[in-house]
């Protein structure tokens, strides 16, 4: 018990309350923070040491006869302290709160942030610079719907009833059904887009179709959604020449002056006769490693001349009219161009990636 304390415990009248709770007033007036606040509220109301236990501990020392006044006086003081400590938190607290405002306030003479902005994602980039180069070869864009007929689908483009596209394994199968019955499907390519062109139009013709196509189809290179390119010229005399030529100024305005171009022969249903086209590998240049497999050659596209008879069944005469088409994944092009090495990566909207190809 400290010498107020003992002082105050044999005579228990009002003046040593009154001279308690000053002490405890001109302490209260030098707090400034709450750890201040936290050493006086253990000084006068601790469980162990606190003056006020003190005080009442010393109880046993006063006459019976003053005990009941005795106790009075050091509730009154203890009343009188609890009031004093709880004034003095909300004193702090407002305080506190003031600071958080002052440093959350806006500052408006300083200088304004630049916002972090948002940039084009490869694949728009890739199908935007394609669009650009084949509308100065004299191409504009085409586009059609994405949930598509058998006949628009399929069968104009001279696909086999038994071809596997045409299975549920390959191909996105919608429950519904068009106005005359026919099943529909997500589309597998833009190739119907072709075919509405030609029926819609008369030569000459010259698009390309951009947009999301749709297979069961999902590893490192492929992706159940993605999308494609295709392109389509029909006039008189058009021939592989044609064909070549268009591609490989494409291509060198895609990648490179000195990318080099080769086709190899192949077949698609609705193109006779029909080639892959590979590029020089942008990695290697030619030389081989490992993303071409060592053969200095990345495989970029498909192609050919427009069959007969999907030109016939678009009611054009193939005996006036010749034409070609080619198809390539927009999504494999930016892989390609950006050294991306896994498709699932342009499609987990991680920011650093789009840092990464816009510098």
């Amino acid at each position: 018990m400290g010498e107020a304390e003992r002082a105050a415990a044999p005579a228990a009248g009002g003046a040593d309350v009154e001279a308690l709770a000053r002490r405890f007033e001109e302490e209260a007036a030098g707090v400034g923070d709450r750890g201040g606040w936290e050493e006086l509220r253990l000084a006068w109301v601790g469980r162990k040491s606190g003056r006020l236990r003190a005080l009442l501990a010393g109880m046993k020392d006063v006459p019976p006869g003053e005990r009941r006044a005795y106790g009075q006086a050091v509730n009154e003081l203890k009343a009188r302290v609890e009031a004093g400590l709880e004034a003095l938190d909300a004193r702090l607290a407002e305080r506190e709160r003031a600071a958080e405002r002052r440093a959350a306030a806006v500052d408006v003479t300083l200088p304004g942030r630049r916002p972090a902005l948002g940039t084009i994602h490869p694949v728009t980039r890739v199908i935007r610079d394609m669009e650009r180069i084949f509308a100065e070869l004299g191409y504009s864009v085409a586009e059609g719907p994405q949930a598509e007929d058998d006949e628009h689908n399929f069968e104009a483009l001279n696909f086999p009833r038994d071809h596997p596209a045409r299975d549920t394994q390959d191909t996105f199968f919608l429950e519904a059904a068009d106005g005359e019955g026919q099943p529909l499907v997500l589309r597998t390519h833009t190739s119907p887009v072709q075919i509405r062109t030609m029926r819609a139009r008369t030569p000459p013709i010259r698009v390309i179709c951009p947009g999301q196509v749709f297979r069961f189809d999902n590893d490192l290179r492929h992706s159940p959604v993605f999308h494609q390119v295709e392109g389509l010229a029909v006039d008189r005399g058009i021939t592989v020449g044609d064909l070549i030529g268009t591609l490989e100024a494409f291509v060198r305005r895609l990648f490179t002056p000195d990318t080099g171009v080769r086709l190899r022969p192949s077949h698609f249903p609705f193109t006779e006769p029909s080639a892959e086209v590979d590029i020089t590998c942008p990695f290697c240049r030619g030389g081989g490693c490992a993303v071409c497999s060592d053969t200095g050659w990345m495989e970029i596209l498909g192609c050919g001349m427009v069959d007969p008879r999907v030109l016939a069944g678009c009611g054009i005469d193939p005996a006036v009219y010749s034409g070609f088409a080619f198809g390539m994944g927009a999504d494999r092009v930016a892989m390609i161009r950006y050294g991306i090495p896994n498709i699932r990566l342009l499609f987990d909207n991680d920011e650093r990636l789009l840092r990464q190809v816009t510098v």
